[in-house]
This record gives structure tokens, C-alpha cells and sequence, in this order.
């Protein structure tokens, strides 16, 4: 599963983690439509094996946003289409399998935004920068960005970021919700690999409760979301797994939980 692209890893004890590493470092790691296919193609077929994903860039930067050199001239239809397309490719990492990490570092920006917005969990390190450079353009976000950036930052952040330009390093990045994490200089990878090694010990249900169904929950109207969480907790409950679970914590075989 890897083409000049993207490279494509499977990791841990068990290969329960997958490495899926953009490798146009040369290019920043920008995003053309064959690499867009790649990720949609690689998360409607990951191993069974896997629990978790993270996603990295190749050197310096993350992503540096859409590949301008390959931009096409569309008409409105044939554009409509295309963003629609990159949309798909989106749901599969964000509505695929298992939680994805994103490994941030470098530039952030355009495309390369709208796929770490589409990750579960962001680890910046202190390198990382984030932009919107579309306005200044002449051209707007097509990859699910107007959906997923306002959902973490809030609109009048993403409106500010598009309008005028606006950078944040990686410290405001964090503050305002666009990573969870922020660590040194390169030591994100390291953290989001630990943290995908974590989550694969998870019950399975529960990572997919929380990645497919915690996300349409917050959508929802109050009544509906305590209805469709009702749902969603008997059935994790009822998972065999999940009883083995309790019955380990509730004998004293399992950890409780410490102060950080």
C-alpha cells in the first residue's frame, strides 16, 4: 500500500498501527489529486489488523496546501465536481476505520489544514505555522474546510484567517484549538505514536463510538443526541470485550486512574 505519493507502514507488536507518511517533501508535501486518491484508497482498505493511524509528512513540513502548479482550469461544474471529490477522499480519514493521528510540523496550511482538520487527534511541534492562504488567492477552501476549521477554531477565527492572511505559530495553534498537543521541536511523531499505540488498546466499539458517533451527537439537537447516546451505550456495553473490561477493573486487575 504505497506509491511515489505515499508511504505506507504497519507497526507495534500486533501491526495495530498504521504509518501513512506523504513523501512529496520536495514539493512540501503539497497535495495533488493522486495523492488525495491514495489516502481514500489506503483507508477503504486498511488491514484488519489495524487500530489506529498517523498521519506525517516527509521533512520539513507537514503539508503546504494544494499543489498550485497542477491546478486546472474548470469550469463551474467540472470544479464542483472536483471539491466534491476531495470531500469523499476526507470522509474516508475522518469517517474511516480507526482514529488517525496527525503529526504537525512546518507549514500547515490550505489543503494541508483541511486534512489535519479531518485527523481525530493534532500533535504540533513548535515548528509547526497554520494559514488559509485562499482568500488572498482569489479561490476558496474545497476540501471540507469551511465544515471541519470552524468546528475546532470557531467561524470568525476562520473568516479572520482567510480575509487577511493571518499566520498562527504553533504555541497560538494549540490555544486555540487547531492541535491538542504541542511538543519540541522533533518530538511530535514520537508523541503521536505513542498516543495510537494507547488508543489501539481501546475496545474497538468504543474507538469507533467515538470517531463516528460522538461527532454526529454534537450536531444533533439536545434531545436527539441523549437519545442516540443512550443507543450508543448500551450497545458498547453489551460487547463482550467491553464486559471483560469492567469485570478486570471491578477485581483489581486493571489500573485505576492516577494524577497526571
Amino acid at each position: 500500500m504505497s506509491n511515489q505519493d505515499l508511504h505506507f507502514e504497519l507497526c507495534g507488536e500486533q501491526q495495530e498501527v498504521a504509518v501513512i507518511r506523504l513523501t512529496r517533501g520536495a514539493k512540501r508535501n503539497a497535495l495533488n489529486d493522486g495523492l488525495i486518491l491514495a489516502l481514500r484508497d489506503l483507508f477503504q482498505n486498511m488491514p484488519a489488523s489495524v487500530r489506529a493511524a498517523v498521519i506525517d509528512g516527509e521533512g520539513e513540513h507537514f503539508c503546504a496546501g494544494l499543489d498550485l502548479s497542477e491546478l486546472k482550469d474548470r469550469d463551474a461544474g467540472q470544479g464542483l465536481h472536483h471539491s466534491r471529490m476531495w470531500h469523499a477522499a476526507l470522509e474516508c480519514v475522518q469517517y474511516g476505520p480507526v482514529p488517525v493521528i496527525a503529526v504537525l510540523h512546518g507549514a500547515v496550511v490550505g489543503g494541508g489544514l483541511e486534512l489535519a482538520s479531518a485527523c481525530h487527534i493534532r500533535v504540533a511541534d513548535e515548528s509547526t505555522f497554520y494559514a488559509l492562504p485562499e482568500g488572498s488567492r482569489g479561490i476558496f477552501v474545497g476540501g471540507g474546510g469551511s465544515v471541519r476549521i470552524p468546528r475546532l477554531i470557531g467561524t470568525a477565527r476562520m473568516t479572520d484567517m482567510m480575509l487577511t492572511g493571518r499566520v498562527f505559530n504553533a504555541a497560538d495553534g494549540e490555544r486555540i484549538g487547531l492541535a491538542q498537543y504541542l511538543v519540541p521541536p522533533g518530538q511530535a511523531f514520537d508523541k503521536a505514536f505513542d498516543l495510537a499505540v494507547r488508543i489501539a488498546q481501546n475496545a474497538p466499539l468504543t474507538n469507533y463510538a467515538l470517531t463516528h458517533v460522538l461527532p454526529r451527537i454534537a450536531e444533533q439537537p439536545a434531545d436527539q443526541g441523549f437519545m442516540t447516546e443512550a443507543m450508543m451505550a448500551a450497545i458498547a456495553q453489551s460487547a463482550p470485550e467491553a464486559k471483560e473490561r469492567v469485570r478486570a477493573f471491578l477485581e483489581g486487575r486493571a489500573d485505576k486512574v492516577k494524577r497526571a
